[in-house]
């Protein structure tokens, strides 16, 4: 089908605005749950799926980079993740499901395998973390990436709330993985490159194409 202008507004808002923000809570909530209910399996399991966290260089491992990032090493530990994640997400996936998992899967990608290369030997990594470094990374130069101002806005507000957690790429604690948070950062920063959006086109009297 041919590209066509509208002036439907408001029919616009209606179907990316308040269906996309429902979509984009269900999506998340849902995931923040799935985080909680495999840490209640792990605990009543005694920590087996922690055998699911990467272990550096060890090409069998591979394997295990999309998994650890659903894991956790305790209650604490999915708890301190489960807001950054549910708030980012949300924000994220309002641009579109198919985009939104384009985005993480880049995200876990880049840190998961920045994990197995440079981790210490001998430890294993997991958890949400990465993902949450990735998105707000991902967040801060969508705006710029895809030249839009209200996203460069909601970067800046990201940047207010949660920019204090850039010092987390820094290797200042032996039991924190400053390297998933490095390597998920610029994975996020990676994917507003990968999955711009392309510049609208106008039309007659200077209405947007779609």
């Amino acid at each position: 089908m041919g590209d066509y202008w509208t002036t439907d507004r408001t029919a616009r808002r209606d179907t990316t605005g308040g269906g996309r923000a429902l979509t984009a809570g269900l999506l998340m909530v849902g995931w923040v749950a799935l985080l909680w209910v495999l840490e209640g399996i792990d605990q009543v399991t005694g920590n087996a799926l922690d055998t699911y966290g990467i272990s550096p260089r060890e090409v069998a491992e591979l394997r295990d980079v999309v998994p650890a990032a659903f894991l956790h090493s305790g209650w604490e530990h999915v708890a301190s993740n489960s807001v950054p994640l549910l708030v980012l997400g949300f924000i994220t996936a309002l641009a579109g499901l198919r985009r939104f998992a384009a985005v993480v899967l880049t995200i876990i990608v880049a840190s998961g395998l920045g994990v197995w290369l440079t981790a210490p030997a001998n430890t294993v990594t997991l958890g949400a973390s990465g993902v949450v470094f990735g998105l707000l990374g991902y967040l801060l130069v969508r705006g710029f990436v895809d030249r839009r101002p209200w996203d460069v806005l909601i970067g800046i507000g990201v940047a207010v709330v949660y920019g204090s957690l850039l010092w987390g790429v820094l290797p200042t604690d032996s039991g924190i993985s400053w390297q998933g948070h490095l390597f998920g950062l610029i994975g996020g920063v990676a994917a507003a490159f990968l999955f711009r959006r392309p510049p609208a086109r106008r039309g007659p009297d200077n209405l947007v194409t779609v």
